[in-house]
């Protein structure tokens, strides 16, 4: 008789990893830092927004490839359902990696075997391809039920977008402590897309550049600063209620408990940074480099006072710096929950490294939360000279599913 594998089961049995931690918060409060821990599927809101940021990423955006809605909503069932496995630290399928029939392919890829759950967690988004064509064709009958603000981000001032890089019909973000744990996630649900959806584009981060929870520090970017020190917490309830989730009073019923996933690729000049003195990279920035504290002085979460003088009587943050175009108090009281990673594909033609950080967000309202802060970075912020955005995508990303049901369910309803 063929038995069920379950990775944590194995590894109950060896003896090498302790029983999945529970969350406080189903679905989105901060998980245990220990890496054997499994975040449950299952909730309101989907995990991986404003779970405690893990150390890694693979990201994917696929292109939907069938006409059937019928095809396009089973792949998300099946998707759910594997999703549910993997994050709980199980091979996808009935029989797995290893106890299936002989003569056929095993049902999980089975790189994961015998490794822990690593706080995986996998978020679903939808593009606005989805919903209709560029020239308003409605390709599955949503185009009804299309969010309030999904559109394609518009193009930016000095955006070089390549538009393989960009884009998509659906998204999947994994997030792990393991970086094997992550690609596993991605490789197997691509596996189960086959004939349905096929990959537009994809790409692995390490190295967190935000912290979604007070109880980390803040991270470092390629650059050498620290990153994201204003972002938003998960502690910070009434502002994840505001800027995170949507207000669904604004949106079709079925986007309850979801959010906006800002997606954009930015490649760093490292080879010109690295020549460029620590004053002026402090100057671009707004914040010193061994503190992250502003430049108007204090440490790393004073906050910035951008009406302090030096003796030139000139500010000491630069109007242009990064930090005073980004700051909520230059954006309308704005804020947005940053889960971004650093990334490095190897070299480009020219011998320099093809590297930077892949950039996402979460926000409630893209065209007053982020948009028009975008813009004023890529017109005006003095580090564009050492950054070029490469990629774009904006997708809607529902409410977290039931125990039974799919993501997405309530919008073929």
């Amino acid at each position: 008789m063929t038995t069920r594998y379950s990775r944590r089961g194995f590894l109950g049995v060896a003896g090498g990893v302790a029983a999945a931690t529970a969350l406080p918060l189903t679905g989105c409060a901060a998980a245990s830092s220990a890496n054997d821990a499994a975040v449950p599927f299952y909730g309101a809101h989907q995990a991986g927004i404003v779970t405690a940021s893990q150390d890694r990423l693979h990201i994917a955006a696929f292109d939907v490839t069938t006409e059937s809605v019928d095809e396009l909503r089973d792949l998300l069932q099946r998707w759910t359902a594997a999703a549910a496995r993997m994050t709980a630290g199980q091979d996808v399928g009935e029989f797995g990696a290893m106890d299936g029939p002989y003569l056929a392919p095993p049902e999980d890829t089975g790189e994961a075997f015998g490794l822990s759950p690593a706080r995986l967690t996998i978020t679903f988004g939808f593009g606005p391809s989805l919903f209709a064509t560029d020239d308003g064709a409605d390709r599955f009958g949503l185009a009804a039920k299309r969010p309030t603000h999904l559109h394609e981000l518009p193009h930016f001032p000095a955006d070089n977008l390549d538009p393989r890089r960009s884009g998509g019909d659906l998204c999947v973000q994994a997030c792990a402590d393991d970086p094997q744990v992550a690609v596993h996630a991605v490789r197997n649900l691509a596996r189960l897309a086959f004939g349905v959806a096929a990959v537009r584009w994809s790409q692995l981060g390490f190295g967190r550049t935000s912290s979604t929870s007070t109880a980390q520090r803040t991270a470092r970017n390629l650059f050498g600063f620290k990153d994201g020190t204003a972002n938003i917490k998960a502690e910070e309830r009434d502002a994840v209620d505001r800027f995170v989730w949507v207000n669904p009073a604004n949106e079709p019923a079925w986007m309850s408990g979801g959010t906006y996933m800002v997606a954009r690729r930015i490649n760093m000049h490292i080879e010109t940074w690295d020549r460029t003195s620590l004053k002026e990279q402090e100057i671009d920035i707004g914040r010193d480099k061994r503190e992250g504290a502003p430049l108007s002085g204090g440490k790393e979460f004073t906050e910035a006072d951008f009406s302090v003088t030096g003796r030139d009587d000139k500010p000491l943050i630069d109007r242009r710096a990064h930090v005073f175009l980004a700051h909520p108090a230059n954006n309308g009281g704005a804020r947005i929950l940053r889960r971004g990673y650093n990334f490095t594909d190897g070299s480009n033609g020219l011998g320099r490294l093809d590297a930077g950080l892949f950039f996402i967000a979460f926000v409630a309202d893209p065209l007053t939360q982020y948009i028009p802060m975008q813009t004023k970075l890529s017109r005006d912020d003095l580090l564009m000279e050492y950054l070029q955005h490469t990629g774009s995508a904006l997708f809607a990303v529902p409410g977290g599913a039931t125990d039974g049901g799919f993501i997405g369910l309530t919008l073929f309803d």
